[in-house]
């Protein structure tokens, strides 16, 4: 498996398809993560509990990839990510809207694991600017 392929299935399996039992087969032990909510998460625990409030809060969640490239052991990809805003998201309550953000996630794949992956913290200020306009 390539690593665009290693990393479109932890788009596809671990997001998308919400599979903690998959985990172990796409993330590496130590693995850490900077979403482009901005938290940051170490191993496969936390990362399953940030997936687990990602889809708590937005219904139908998808990962969209637009672009990946890849170079040595890195993975840098163009992505949209949309969901229906049904619980509190961010600090903010729920809006039953639709809700898109686009991300520019880089990862690193080690051996056939993916050893970390973090995206832009641009969301952040977007969220916020939205929400007050």
């Amino acid at each position: 498996m390539s690593n665009k392929d290693q990393v479109q299935k932890f788009y596809e399996v671990l997001w998308d398809g919400h599979n903690h039992s998959a985990i172990p087969s796409v993330l590496h032990e130590d693995f850490t993560f900077r979403g482009s909510l901005g938290q940051e998460t170490k191993g496969h625990d936390g990362f399953a509990e940030y997936v687990d409030m990602v889809h708590r809060a937005l219904g139908d969640y998808r990962c969209i990839i637009d672009q990946l490239v890849s170079e040595g052991d890195k993975v840098f990809a163009k992505m949209i990510f949309t969901g229906v805003h049904r619980d509190e998201f961010m600090g903010f309550p729920p809006s039953g809207k639709h809700v898109e953000w686009r991300g520019r996630p880089n990862s690193r794949v080690t051996g056939r694991h993916l050893s970390q992956s973090k995206a832009s913290r641009t969301f952040i200020y977007q969220a916020r600017t939205a929400h007050t306009n």
